[in-house]
């Protein structure tokens, strides 16, 4: 199937209140370019460099979403026109977010990267880390970035009753989150090959990749 079909297809089966992010890394422009013409406007990808380099050749009316882990010094490279950062595990990165968007005088939206999956390698602050943040008076200091949720990464694995446990703690974390934080309302978790069952559990943004552009490119 093509791009097109791939998308029209998952698009037709997305609940109305699921966003969804095309997860365009690796990818070419021109692959980009075809979701694009079938109505896709909001992107993700995993390399600041990458996205700044589509950013610089596509459309403006495209929203970029930073999916990645995010080394907080190559904020600057995207502060100018990113979207939204899915990443954020730490004050610190927060911070220097913030810093950034204030040269360009905007306001960047964020959200906050709970770590829900049993393996080490995935990035992430714990629940109550992030409800620490949520209420410290250094946060509420940051004028430039605005924490509209949260995501995570659940583990992969084959057992869809642990990613199923997994997603349903990041919607729970999300409720007493959002009770300290009346604006949250984003939940980015599910991807290719488990966003059906994210979106059953509460989420309300997926990250698909594959099964729009096909198998990844690595490089």
């Amino acid at each position: 199937m093509s791009i097109q079909e791939n998308l029209l297809k998952i698009k037709s089966n997305l609940p109305e209140h699921v966003t969804l992010v095309a997860v365009s890394k690796t990818k070419p422009v021109s692959d980009l370019m075809e979701a694009y013409n079938t109505g896709q406007r909001i992107f993700g990808e995993n390399k600041i460099q990458e996205m700044a380099d589509k950013y610089a050749e596509m459309p403006k009316d495209i929203e970029w979403h930073m999916i990645g882990h995010v080394q907080r010094n190559k904020v600057k490279y995207m502060a100018e026109f990113v979207s939204l950062i899915h990443g954020v595990e730490s004050f610190k990165l927060l911070n220097e977010i913030n810093k950034q968007a204030k040269k360009h005088d905007r306001i960047i939206d964020c959200l906050l990267q709970i770590k829900i999956a049993e393996e080490d390698s995935k990035f992430g602050m714990s629940a109550s880390d992030a409800s620490t943040l949520l209420q410290s008076d250094e946060f509420s200091e940051l004028k430039h970035i605005n924490v509209v949720g949260v995501m995570g990464m659940a583990t992969f694995t084959d057992n869809m009753t642990q990613v199923d446990s997994e997603f349903k703690f990041l919607k729970h974390t999300f409720t007493e989150l959002k009770a300290i934080n009346s604006e949250l309302n984003i939940i980015s978790m599910g991807m290719s090959g488990d966003y059906r069952l994210a979106i059953d559990c509460g989420s309300t943004m997926v990250r698909v990749g594959s099964s729009i552009f096909g198998t990844r490119n690595y490089n």
